[in-house]
């Protein structure tokens, strides 16, 4: 549970837009449908976001920055291939 002083307001969740959305899944070499997949959300979905006909929500980018950090640090651990 994430405890939150009653003086100090929630931090508002970063904002994405659709290119950055479609750079993100680029750097993941993630397709829009495998972005679906992995988190529950409608296959079409990820398009409108990309298209800019449907807001990004807040929790997005956060889901793709982590998912970009855990890309970032299994590159550096994984052998190279022989």
């Amino acid at each position: 549970m994430i405890a939150c002083h009653p003086s100090q307001p929630l931090a508002r969740h970063p904002t994405m837009t659709p290119d950055q959305f479609t750079e993100a899944l680029t750097q993941l070499g993630w397709k829009q449908s495998d972005f679906s997949r992995m988190t529950a959300t409608d296959k079409k979905t990820p398009s409108r976001w990309a298209q800019g006909h449907t807001a990004i929500p807040g929790w997005v980018p956060s889901y793709l920055a982590m998912a970009l950090a855990i890309h970032g640090v299994a590159a550096t651990i994984t052998p190279p291939k022989a």
